[in-house]
Parts: C-alpha cells; sequence; structure tokens
C-alpha cells in the first residue's frame, strides 16, 4: 500500500495556537454494545444491521467494542493519549427508547458515569445528541421526513441537557445530517434504508428544523455559557474541468451536499439553486413559514468532518442516487493519488479548501475539525505490535492543512482524530478499521498503534514533529 508522502522541512515543528483542543472521537452505535440493555430499544441501524444484505457479514453493534463495559478502560486509554477533548455520541433509543416521554435513568447513568470519569480525567467532554441512531418507532411513525420528529428530537435534547448539564463541554445537536438524510433516505445504504428523493429531501430539511428546536431547548435547560455547536460533513467539491457544465455539475453537488444545511444554518434561507435544481422532485412546501428563522439559531461553533475531496464532471450518476436533483446533471470522477481501504483518495489540501471557505462565508464562527482519520488494513503482528505508517503521514498531512488554514487566517479552534477505537464502521460492519487502538472484537484486548503514540506525541508537543 502506497504511503503519502510527507515533506519535513515543510511541517517541521509547526506549533498550534494555545488552548488548542486537541481531541477524539467515537459514536454510541459503533462502539456501545449493551443493545438491549437497561432499557436500551432497537434504532434503526439495530434494524437495518439485521436485514440481510444491508451490512457486511451480517455484522450489527450489538456488542461493538463493549465501550458499555468498559468505560473506565477507554478513559484510560484516552488519558494515556493526553487528549484534552473527547467527542461521544448519546445513544437516544438508550435515553427516550421509544423517542417519547420520560427518559430513562439508567441511560442517562451510563453518560452521567462516562462524562464525571472524563471530568476526572481532565478530558472535557463533548456530546453529540445525535449520531444517526434514531428510535425505530419514532421511523416506524415516519422517521426524519415527517415533521414531527423534529419536535421529538428537541423534546429529547432537553432531557439530556437537564440530565448532564454542567457535565458537558459542548453539546452538538447533529452530526452529518447529510449522511443521515440522503444515505439514510435516498440510496438507501444506511439506516433505514429508504429509497426516495422527495424523502431525502424532506429529511435533510427537518434536520435543519430539528437542529434549531435543540439549540432553543439546549439554551433553556443549560448554565450559562453553554457552548452548542453542530457537525457537518462538507464536501470539497472540485470541477473536473473548467467547462461550463463541468462547473454547473461542482455548483448542483455544492448545493445539495453543502448550502443545503450552510444556508438555512447561518444564513436563514434556502439556496433558490438548490430549490430550482430539485423542482422536479417537490416544491419544498413542507417548509413552513418560520422553519428558517428556527433552524439559524446562532450557534457557538461548527464542526467539520473531512475525509476526502469530491471531483465532479457534467454526465449522470448511478440510482438510485444521493443527489436528489443532481444525478442526471453530474458524473464523479476519481480524485488522484493514493487511497485509503476505503478506497477513498487522501488529500489534505482539500480540508485547507474547506476551512478557508468557511473563514470567508462565515466570519466569526469559530471552526472544529470534528472528525479526520483513515481506515487502513491494520492487524497485530507475532510480537502484539500494530504498525500503521499509512495512518501516520495521512494525520500528518491533514494536521499539517489544518495548521496552514490557522495561518491563512481560519478561526481553527481544535482537531478530532476519527478514531479513538476500531469499531462497527456502518455498513462495512467491522471490515474497516478507523481506530488510533485497535480492539481484537473476539476479546475485546486493546492495543495502542503506531498511530496512537505518534498522536500523543503531537498532543504533549503542541504540534507537528519533523
Amino acid at each position: 500500500m502506497t504511503v503519502l508522502e510527507t515533506r519535513p522541512d515543510a511541517t517541521a515543528s509547526l506549533r498550534f495556537p494555545a488552548g488548542f483542543r486537541w481531541g477524539t472521537a467515537t459514536a454510541a452505535y459503533q462502539i456501545e454494545g449493551a443493545a438491549a440493555e437497561d432499557g436500551r430499544t432497537p434504532s434503526i441501524w439495530d434494524t437495518f444491521s439485521r436485514t440481510p444484505g444491508k451490512v457486511r457479514n451480517g455484522d450489527t453493534g450489538d456488542i461493538a467494542a463493549d465501550h458499555y463495559h468498559r468505560l473506565s478502560e477507554d478513559v484510560a486509554l484516552m488519558r494515556r493519549l493526553g487528549v484534552t477533548d473527547y467527542r461521544f455520541s448519546i445513544a437516544w433509543p438508550r435515553v427516550q427508547p421509544t423517542g417519547r416521554g420520560p427518559a430513562v435513568q439508567k441511560g442517562l447513568d451510563f453518560y452521567r458515569r462516562l462524562t464525571d470519569e472524563l471530568r476526572e480525567a481532565g478530558i472535557r467532554p463533548v456530546a453529540t445528541l445525535y449520531h444517526w441512531d434514531l428510535p425505530q418507532e419514532l421511523e416506524d411513525a415516519g422517521g426524519w421526513p415527517q415533521r414531527e420528529t423534529a419536535y421529538r428530537f428537541a423534546e429529547y435534547a432537553g432531557l439530556a441537557a437537564e440530565a448532564l448539564g454542567e457535565r458537558v463541554a459542548t453539546w452538538t445537536t447533529l452530526n452529518e445530517p447529510w449522511c443521515a438524510a440522503f444515505l439514510g433516505y435516498g440510496n438507501g445504504v444506511h439506516a433505514p434504508g429508504r429509497t426516495s428523493a422527495v424523502d431525502s429531501l424532506r429529511a435533510a430539511h427537518h434536520f435543519n428544523l430539528a437542529h434549531g428546536l435543540a439549540v432553543q431547548a439546549l439554551r433553556a435547560a443549560l448554565p450559562e455559557p453553554a457552548e452548542v455547536s453542530l457537525t457537518l460533513n462538507l464536501h470539497a467539491v472540485r470541477a473536473h474541468s473548467d467547462a461550463p457544465e463541468d462547473m454547473d455539475a461542482a455548483r448542483r453537488i455544492d448545493a445539495v451536499g453543502n448550502r443545503i444545511f450552510l444556508d438555512p444554518v447561518f444564513h436563514g434561507r434556502l439556496p433558490q439553486d438548490l430549490v430550482a435544481d430539485t423542482a422536479a422532485v417537490t416544491d419544498w412546501a413542507f417548509v413552513q413559514d418560520g422553519d428558517l428563522r428556527t433552524a439559524s439559531a446562532p450557534v457557538d461553533s461548527l464542526g467539520i468532518n473531512y475525509y476526502s475531496p469530491t471531483a465532479v464532471a457534467a454526465g449522470s450518476s448511478e440510482s438510485p442516487s444521493p443527489w436528489a436533483g443532481a444525478e442526471r446533471h453530474v458524473r464523479f470522477v476519481p480524485v488522484p493519488g493514493p487511497r485509503t481501504a476505503m478506497d477513498w483518495p487522501v488529500d489534505a489540501d482539500g480540508l485547507h479548501e474547506l476551512l478557508v471557505r468557511l473563514r470567508d462565508e462565515l466570519p466569526g464562527v469559530p471552526l472544529v475539525v470534528t472528525e479526520n482519520g483513515a481506515a487502513y488494513d491494520d492487524y497485530a503482528d507475532p510480537s502484539g505490535q500494530v504498525k500503521d505508517p499509512e495512518r501516520v503521514a495521512y494525520l500528518h498531512a491533514h494536521l499539517a492543512a489544518v495548521h496552514r488554514a490557522i495561518e491563512d487566517g481560519a478561526d481553527v479552534r481544535g482537531y478530532f482524530l476519527w478514531s479513538l477505537l476500531d469499531n462497527f464502521e456502518w455498513a462495512y460492519g467491522y471490515s474497516k478499521r478507523f481506530g488510533v487502538v485497535h480492539v481484537d472484537f473476539a476479546t475485546q484486548r486493546r492495543t495502542f498503534k503506531d498511530s496512537a503514540r505518534w498522536y500523543a506525541d503531537v498532543i504533549a508537543r503542541g504540534g507537528l514533529p519533523a
């Protein structure tokens, strides 16, 4: 496998600003396990993973990395890493199993223990309220294409905030609503596995509405100063050429991939070119008066998840496509260079491009890289070591890109490496490993990879080594 080359002369001793947040991240369904314990009921991912043919090898998150029972061990790993922050998600069906009614105290107790142990270890808890695990009962009632789901989410946000309050340093409403809306309802490769362009657009709008309603609920329940955020997987979109038709293809993907969330949340408006692009799909009548004002409730920071760029040209895409309104006008073209085990191109410049774009488009909004990392075919050698030089090179290049963006004036406050642990990688099951800590899923043994030791050194230095 090709190792991404880095140039020590260009990245030697790159120091990050004082107070920069060095973190790592996980998600509830990917690591917790304990799928039917202490009152937790099925989420859409429990149902989806049990549907034949949906997840590789028929894998489920029933046990995952067994974090529910190994909480203290995993916090100790974070302490060894030296991270200042830990980004985790709260499982909605563990806290409010049916998506309605009172919270389950045993579920909340797990997150009380987690946040208390993090704080005792000197690690800031960063909680995400939604990382794709919608209670199945709400999906049975229509899921995210139904407006009511947004109101149920706001109620859940209030319950979580009242219970955990000051224990959590940063509250993030949603993680990657694009994936949840368009991979879940558009082309069906994620839970709940539906394939409807109009449902994907309805879901995207209701995610924006849910975010705004949740911000209101959090502000009402939390003490000051409470940091409230949103995490988006924005696409670094590149046109294949400067031909007008290729440029228009990039515009279409930017509209449905980025501005469908950025414009409502930060500007209180719908992208009118997106409305025109999707006129054959919907008239957007599901957007009611006041929705965009609600969606644009101010946040304290924006989280950016980035793995690789997207290159497009004029053409057409496979059906069903997650790119509502663009599928008959856009084809995706390969990005040159090395690739990860996910077959994703390695291109750190895309991260720099996104951060500088947001510097210009959202002045005054602090930015945090809330996910960045890579899957490679890691294994423990006979001595028990896990050598992953490709991941070290990937992280080195992307952190250098973050540093360059900061030098160029982007207000980037932190970086969260994805992921702490090898875990359940959604439709790929356990076949892809993103962790800097290797997990033997048969024994649950945790082993630091070389990348974990490298990241610990970066944190200790406050910057990149030569």
